[in-house]
């Protein structure tokens, strides 16, 4: 989707058929990310602290609670235009559905991975469960996402990467130590 809320719908016309095969990718994607959760909290274990657990499991849900509503939105016009009627374009259900989508990624959606962001960011510093220069990495991120997000496109690529370089950390964390006994294979 363009960043313009105003946009009239071009993109409809010559990128419907790959945003429609993201949006059935997406599932995937809020499977994954919630493996990532898991398996953070997973390595945390008895470090976790109550209150950045709470914010860091809420904040999580609530992306991706806003992600697949975020989604349905955009199939919902992706369907409405293929449907062929010469006036969706200009309809008032299409532009609310545009403004809509357009809101719940660029107001709150990012606003929650930037909240997700400074609260693992935070657990890592306490933890140390990873390299402290990745933390502070996502601190100046999740300042970025929370603040300015809406004027520099390219932020919306920062939470997937830092995720997956967090994931990485945990992969080589995970692998680099000796075999654990207290938990069952």
């Amino acid at each position: 989707m363009p960043s313009d809320p105003l946009e009239p719908g071009k993109w409809l016309k010559t990128s419907a058929g790959l945003v429609s095969v993201a949006l059935h990718l997406l599932p995937f994607a809020g499977i994954a990310f919630l493996w990532f959760v898991g398996a953070l909290r997973d390595r945390l274990g008895e470090l976790e602290d109550q209150f950045f657990a709470t914010v860091f499991f809420g904040s999580s849900l609530l992306f991706l609670a806003m992600l697949f509503t975020l989604a349905a939105a955009v199939g919902a016009m992706i369907l409405a235009f293929g449907q062929g009627t010469a006036g969706v374009p200009d309809s008032v259900a299409f532009h609310f559905s545009r403004t809509f989508a357009y809101n719940i990624v660029n107001i709150y959606m990012v606003k929650m991975a930037g909240v997700f962001l400074m609260s693992t960011s935070t657990v890592v510093i306490f933890t140390k469960i990873a390299p402290r220069w990745v933390a502070l990495l996502g601190f100046g991120l999740a300042l970025i996402l929370l603040f300015v997000s809406s004027h520099f496109s390219w932020t919306f690529v920062a939470f997937p990467l830092w995720v997956l370089l967090m994931s990485i950390c945990l992969l080589i964390d995970e692998f680099s130590q000796k075999p654990r006994t207290d938990r069952p294979h």
